[in-house]
């Protein structure tokens, strides 16, 4: 059996109608919407709206985490402006070209910029969105948790501890952990180029040392210091680079 896993796909569909290729089955973690690209600020919803210049500015804002100058921003580029119709609508228009690019079968999260109301309308058949549900796979569990923890960013699927947790424990034991957001490990969280530590999960980490599942599948953090490590019993590892190299990662067994 052959699985390829994909996090952060941030608009690149061109690469994901291949990235099922020579597999059995395409398992991707979320964040399928491009608002902003911090490596080429031309790209994305943003800069559509309000142009490069200003793409560079909130970029250079929000890694200095000057996170209040950086709203007060936005509110100046969005007054006058019906900001919740722009978004949806380009964001409608990501989810279509993005979900008739997935092959089948596709199992599915959310990552913490996607929209989770929007998806039953773009899944098609042939695509299984998961959230707190587990899955077999010839003989191996999957778990599946996603959307991201609140953060200063306040990006459109963040929710509570206690409810990202409680989805956690739904799971129970599981083969392969997949989640958007990475454990809590420094090594992991930290993004080098947008130089801050994401947010990670510290129930996702209790739960790797509890039940020792063969893997932790995870993007979010898109240049982490580590790509991957062991916890344990536990091999953890970021797929999030899916974006910029179109390249997804591959699980046999």
């Amino acid at each position: 059996m052959r699985v390829h896993v994909v996090s952060d796909v941030h608009g690149n569909a061109t690469d994901l109608a291949r990235a099922g290729n020579g597999a059995d089955a395409l398992i991707c973690l979320g964040d399928l919407v491009l608002f902003l690209d911090y490596a080429d600020h031309s790209r994305g919803i943003f800069p559509d709206l309000f142009g490069v210049e200003n793409a560079d500015r909130i970029v250079e804002l929000r890694t200095a985490r000057r996170f209040e100058e950086a709203r007060a921003f936005g509110r100046s580029l969005w007054a006058g402006l019906d900001r919740d119709a722009a978004i949806l609508g380009a964001v409608r228009k990501q989810y279509s070209e993005l979900f008739a690019a997935f092959p089948t079968p596709t199992y599915a999260t959310y990552g913490n910029v996607d929209v989770p109301a929007l998806w039953p309308e773009y899944a098609r058949p042939g695509t299984t969105v998961l959230d707190g549900e587990r899955i077999e796979l010839d003989g191996l569990v999957f778990g599946f948790v996603g959307g991201g923890l609140r953060s200063p960013m306040r990006t459109p699927f963040e929710i509570s501890d206690e409810e990202y947790a409680a989805k956690v424990e739904a799971l129970g034991e599981v083969d392969v952990l997949c989640s958007h957001i990475p454990p809590e490990v420094p090594e992991l969280t930290y993004d080098t180029v947008a130089r801050r530590f994401e947010r990670g999960s510290v129930a996702l980490l209790d739960a790797i040392r509890r039940t020792r599942p063969r893997y932790s599948l995870f993007g979010h953090v898109h240049q982490p210091l580590a790509r991957r490590m062991r916890i344990g019993a536990t091999e953890c590892v970021n797929v999030g680079h899916f974006a910029a190299t179109g390249r997804p990662w591959a699980l046999e067994w």
